[in-house]
């Protein structure tokens, strides 16, 4: 699958319970179309002692969110866009911001 989001990208979320939260993508799984998103999705996992020198204890965590409830951020424009693409005058191929006109 293809995703318009890749690590370490500024994004907005969508639709969901964290609605108009910016951060920034920790992980993205292009095969299952999930990302995982810094403080988006917390959840709440109960660990079992394995060892007798480990404690059990319950964790807050991340969970992987459908990348289609995320947009990129621009900076310029303050808000979430969709990207566009184009290739530069050396040959490499950038993103942009459809609204205006700005590199991400």
């Amino acid at each position: 699958m293809k995703m318009h989001v890749r690590k370490n990208d500024k994004v907005v979320v969508i639709s969901g319970n964290d609605k108009g939260v910016k951060s920034e993508i920790l992980e993205a799984h292009p095969k299952k179309g999930t990302v995982l998103v810094k403080d988006v999705n917390i959840v709440t996992k109960h660990l079992k002692a394995s060892k007798n020198a480990m404690k059990s204890e319950i964790v807050k965590m991340e969970a992987p969110i459908n990348s289609s409830k995320v947009m990129l951020w621009c900076e310029t424009c303050k808000k979430g866009v969709r990207p566009s693409y184009r290739f530069r005058e050396d040959g490499a191929k950038v993103r942009y911001c459809k609204a205006c006109d700005s590199e991400l």
